[in-house]
């Protein structure tokens, strides 16, 4: 077993509840981040090593900050900045208040969160890991009728790429890398109210697939399966305003949309 600790946002189901059950069979220690008490309790009695449990909110700023103190002690070799929802509709009909939440989780909270792990592991000589879960709709230039969600993930890819330069640059030997799967089968489909147009991945087999592209092979940006590789980096030949229109008629078969009367 390792004395040292893996610390997972939105640990409570989905990729995050995978990372854990995967991080702790790799020997680490690990801390469970989410809102259900409940849950990361029930979740904690499945690891097989010890855990901890940090109840918050990471729609609130100060949430995201007591998150980083409560670790402050821990010695942290991998954090996973996974909390994050979504939303699919059109703009001027979704709900304001649900996608303001949205970015407070899919932007603010990963970037506070980012920021104050990498400053406290940024001095470990090696063997440190901060990988931010993002979505392969942050590798497209839009996607309509998921709009706000597609921003959001843009800007963490974003994000992760421009640190990821900086700290190489600085000689540092800390891994930051993006995970940027396609549609995954958890929760997240019924909390943005769609079904997915095409099948969705296994979580355990995008955890493990991504796990293994940032241990061993340290990429930077990491695309599970074929498929989306080729979705993602194909579209990169065509004109940016073609792969909108594109994107908008996949994400429009997730729903069920009445015409609009003129």
């Amino acid at each position: 077993m390792k004395n040292t600790y893996a610390v997972i946002t939105g640990a409570s189901s989905g990729l995050g509840l995978e990372f854990a059950k995967q991080l702790s069979e790799r020997g680490y220690k690990i801390v469970l981040v989410a809102r259900s008490k409940e849950k990361l309790e029930q979740i904690q009695k499945i690891l097989k090593t010890d855990s901890k449990v940090i109840v918050a909110d990471l729609s609130i700023r100060s949430e995201c900050v007591r998150v980083v103190e409560e670790v402050q002690d821990l010695d942290v070799e991998v954090f996973i900045n996974n909390a994050g929802f979504g939303d699919c509709g059109r703009f001027f009909e979704t709900d304001v208040n649900k996608e303001l939440g949205m970015i407070e989780v899919n932007v603010t909270a990963v970037h506070i969160l980012l920021k104050f792990m990498l400053m406290k592991m940024k001095s470990k000589v090696s063997g440190a890991y901060i990988l931010n879960v993002a979505s392969s709709a942050g590798l497209f230039p839009a996607g309509p009728y998921m709009a706000t969600y597609y921003a959001t993930k843009a800007y963490v890819t974003s994000l992760t790429q421009a640190v990821a330069r900086e700290m190489k640059e600085a000689g540092s030997d800390i891994y930051i890398g993006a995970l940027c799967p396609g549609p995954v089968d958890t929760g997240f489909n019924e909390v943005a109210d769609v079904e997915f147009a095409l099948r969705g991945m296994n979580p355990k087999d995008c955890v493990s697939y991504a796990l293994k592209q940032m241990f061993k092979y340290r990429k930077e940006l990491i695309v599970p399966t074929l498929r989306m590789k080729i979705a993602v980096f194909g579209t990169r030949l065509l004109p940016r305003d073609q792969v909108v229109a594109m994107t908008g008629r996949q994400q429009k078969k997730k729903k069920d949309f009445e015409e609009l009367k003129v």
